[in-house]
């Protein structure tokens, strides 16, 4: 147990490490970055007529304090790190009055039922194929299944996002390529709300099920190719054990624990794989409030959209580290 306790405390002091490392560098990005949102407000507000010199002035000096860009490096960094602890990035720029985290907690539940749905259909499916391939290598099915998963592998998410709205949106107009629901229809918990969201999903979700399902398939059938070779596997065969127990009892299930890492590291990291989908899409989700923070210039939009996903990360990493153990006693404690 003292071990495990060590092993635990280890883990988390990494964990810490890695949250303060990301959110220090997402910080002097921002803060490196060409684009000035105080000045880009200002520019905005004054555009419209002409103002007085010193109301400008002070609109200026309210802004940086009010996002905290005032004063030196440091004392900005610092200010910056008492509001992540906190939970407070102060309002948004391109949403004021509202507050950053009011804004992203609207995104937020998009961005994770998609991904986390999308992510589990892919795993789900790349796993299944990818054992049967590997273990029934003389399929000719299979083989044209792995000769088509090879090829949407290497195109872009955005070419395939592209080609689905092109096909669904305009060839065969058969489902929505636009917003995750019907703009007419107030979110609620309702047969109506709730089928206007699945409806507009489906393109979006596919997509990323097309490109993340080669990843699962190529792994799991080099996992499952290389484990048909053991010694206890061949002598299962010979032994006279059916195909289908073998496969389900000695390949599949032995092959199955790396995977199940990935799918926890990849549910942490649904953040990366938004921008681009959610862009194409135009889905409401937290990837399409990023690239709106950022061409508007949302400084503390982007810092905390930047931050929940590197926590988010860091997390999912953590919570398999302290599970790993648990589930594979040949990992070593200590």
């Amino acid at each position: 147990m003292n071990g495990f306790l060590i092993y635990a405390a280890k883990r988390f002091l990494q964990f810490l490490f890695v949250v303060f490392t990301g959110i220090t560098l997402a910080f002097l990005i921002a803060h490196f970055s060409p684009v000035d949102p105080i000045e880009q407000t200002v520019s905005l507000l004054t555009s419209f007529g002409s103002t007085d010199p010193q109301a400008v002035e002070i609109l200026r000096e309210s802004l940086r304090e009010l996002y905290g860009t005032g004063g030196p490096l440091l004392e900005q960094y610092f200010t910056f790190w008492g509001r992540v602890l906190t939970g407070d990035f102060g309002p948004s720029l391109s949403s004021f009055p509202t507050p950053v985290m009011t804004v992203i907690g609207r995104a937020l539940p998009w961005t994770v039922g998609l991904l986390t749905l999308a992510t589990i259909i892919s795993w789900i499916i790349g796993n299944f194929l990818g054992a049967l391939a590997g273990y029934f290598r003389s399929s000719k099915l299979l083989k044209v299944a792995g000769i088509i998963i090879m090829a949407l592998q290497p195109i872009p998410t955005y070419i395939i996002g592209l080609s689905l709205v092109i096909l669904f949106g305009f060839i065969w107009p058969i489902l929505p390529i636009s917003d995750g629901a019907q703009v007419n229809l107030a979110p609620a918990f309702n047969w109506a709300f709730i089928s206007s969201v699945i409806e507009h999903g489906i393109l979006p979700a596919l997509t990323l099920v097309l490109v993340g399902i080669g990843g699962w398939f190529i792994s799991m059938r080099s996992l499952v190719s290389n484990i048909v070779t053991d010694d206890h596997v061949v002598y299962a065969e010979l032994g006279g054990v059916r195909s289908r127990s073998i496969f389900s009892q000695y390949v599949a299930r032995n092959a199955m624990l790396p995977q199940v890492t990935g799918l926890a590291l990849s549910l942490g990291n649904v953040f990366g794989g938004a921008v681009i989908v959610e862009f194409v899409f135009n889905y409401p989700g937290i990837g399409k409030l990023l690239i709106s923070g950022i061409y508007s210039g949302d400084y503390s939009l982007v810092l905390g959209v930047t931050t929940i996903a590197i926590i988010a990360v860091a997390a999912a990493v953590f919570v398999i580290d302290i599970i790993y153990p648990l589930i594979d006693p040949r990992v070593k404690l200590g």
